[in-house]
């Protein structure tokens, strides 16, 4: 692990080989000095099958970017860390972090961490996925004690098609989907190759309730497991990731 001296912190990413958002979103939004180190697992299309065969590249990656003498790890994918269900995403932490030797935060477990230090219970999910998946994540999230208002998916699997979308695409979407519904007590935009942090204080502005995305979640929580700083967006950074 790095000692601080000679900078402010090294970020590993494990990602999906086709993700061309995170390790962009991550830069932007850690202080000046923190470098963002990415390790890749094969993925073109986000589907059950690809993303379960991608998590046997996931051990090996991290264990890659411990040779990097990062100070965190973080599995940047929201749909390869909750396809198998509860305790899947606790499992992968344990096993990225023995791996590379320094803590380690998947995104579906920070999702969930941060939803309940927002104290969120109704939430409302936007996502770029497919059917199928969208029911995987809606039945993770209920498992974890929320309840999905609602679930909107764009029904895209090709990868590098999510992540052509535009931050005004995650603002539309998100906002068409607060609006369908009564009352939520946040909404959460999925997938951390949907470039939606840029999106996120105009969504907390016109939506009046906390908003968090995959990224900003993920960034959080690894933030709160390190001594990295952070310049996130949103509610989700008032509160102090030591917590």
């Amino acid at each position: 692990m790095s000692d601080g001296t000679d900078s402010p912190g090294r970020l590993g990413l494990v990602v999906p080989s086709s993700n061309t958002t995170a390790e962009v979103e991550f830069a932007q939004y850690t202080p000046d000095g923190v470098s963002v180190h990415a390790a890749r697992m094969a993925l073109e299309s986000v589907s059950v099958d690809e993303l379960d065969a991608m998590s046997a590249d996931a051990t090996r990656a991290a264990e890659l970017l411990g040779h990097a003498d990062v100070d965190v790890v973080a599995y940047a994918c929201t749909t390869g860390s909750l396809l198998h269900g509860p305790g899947f995403d606790a499992e992968l932490e344990e096993t990225l972090s023995d791996a590379a030797g320094v803590p380690a935060v998947a995104t579906a477990r920070s999702v969930i961490r941060a939803l309940e230090i927002l104290e969120a219970e109704r939430i409302a999910v936007a996502t770029p996925y497919t059917a199928d998946l969208d029911e995987r994540e809606r039945d993770f999230l209920e498992a974890a004690g929320f309840e999905v208002v609602r679930i909107d998916g764009r029904g895209i699997e090709a990868n590098t098609e999510i992540g052509a979308l535009e931050p005004e695409d995650a603002r539309d979407q998100a906002t068409a989907l607060a609006e369908s519904v009564k009352s939520v007590d946040a909404v959460f935009v999925s997938c951390t190759n949907y470039r939606s942090l840029d999106a996120v204080d105009a969504l907390e502005s016109d939506l009046e309730v906390p908003v968090i995305t995959s990224n900003s979640a993920t960034l959080w929580d690894a933030c709160r497991v390190s001594s990295i700083g952070s310049d996130g967006a949103g509610v989700l950074f008032d509160h102090d990731p030591s917590d």
